[in-house]
């Protein structure tokens, strides 16, 4: 198997907020059996895929199974009440709303960084050059959580084929795999990871080829995105070269 490290690897708050948002829940009335099981699955799928799961993912998931065992005792506060600090979930739900109100102020000043960017020279007469994508569609960036939701997603695919009983050894490396992801790119332009994978017949190729694409996006070969906030799909694209070539200059200095 193969090992993926990533440095901006998301942590496990972003990981439950990815659910709320995704699922649409109620962030004070948080389902913890719902989220708990969602959280140990995508830990599962991080361990099949040989990710370096960190301390803090296991921390939270020792922290929702106490949540949870405490939620199954006898309730001391009435049904309907709102949520207190003597709610098991008190402590969780904090957490994260102080973690998203962080994350949003980043947002906002990423914002007011890029207008102030736009408003004042940095010594250079040299007009910025902003990249477009070929389609002029409106895309949204994408998060190691919705890849592994489209991952998910394709592998599910692959069990409602009709199995075939037969031993067969796959050789397939990643190498092949990101060579496979170019050909195809550079012929049929940007694709989602299903329709990479719409020909693999076989569970490993496509493990394989989402371990690809994770290297391909660390050394910043590709771009990603989603449309539509779903996230069970994301879209892959080739970088322009001069793109390419500025990551390598910022890598560099």
């Amino acid at each position: 198997m193969y090992r993926v490290q990533l440095k901006n690897f998301e942590g496990p708050l972003d990981l439950l907020l990815f659910f709320i948002k995704r699922d649409e829940l109620d962030i004070y009335d948080i389902p913890i059996s719902y989220i708990t099981e969602q959280f140990l699955e995508y830990i599962r799928l991080m361990e099949e895929l040989d990710l370096d799961v960190a301390s803090e993912f296991i921390l939270m998931a020792s922290m929702l199974m106490s949540i949870k065992a405490r939620m199954m005792l006898p309730k001391e506060n009435e049904e309907g009440e709102e949520l207190d600090e003597h709610d098991p979930r008190y402590e969780l739900v904090q957490r994260l709303l102080e973690y998203k109100r962080y994350k949003e102020m980043a947002g906002k000043m990423k914002g007011i960084a890029e207008d102030a960017q736009k408003q004042y020279y940095r010594g250079s007469n040299k007009a910025d050059q902003v990249q477009k994508q070929a389609s002029g569609e409106a895309l949204q960036d994408v998060t190691m959580f919705h890849l592994m939701s489209a991952f998910k997603k394709v592998l599910a695919d692959i069990k409602k084929q009709k199995a075939v009983h037969r031993v067969e050894k796959v050789q397939v490396t990643i190498e092949q795999q990101a060579a496979h992801i170019i050909a195809h790119l550079r012929k049929q332009g940007r694709s989602s990871f299903r329709q990479i994978c719409a020909m693999f017949t076989t569970k490993i190729k496509v493990v394989v080829t989402f371990l690809a694409v994770l290297e391909m996006l660390k050394e910043q070969q590709i771009a990603l995105f989603i449309e539509n906030n779903d996230p069970t799909q994301f879209f892959v694209d080739l970088k322009a070269v001069d793109e390419i070539m500025n990551a390598e200059d910022a890598i560099k200095s």
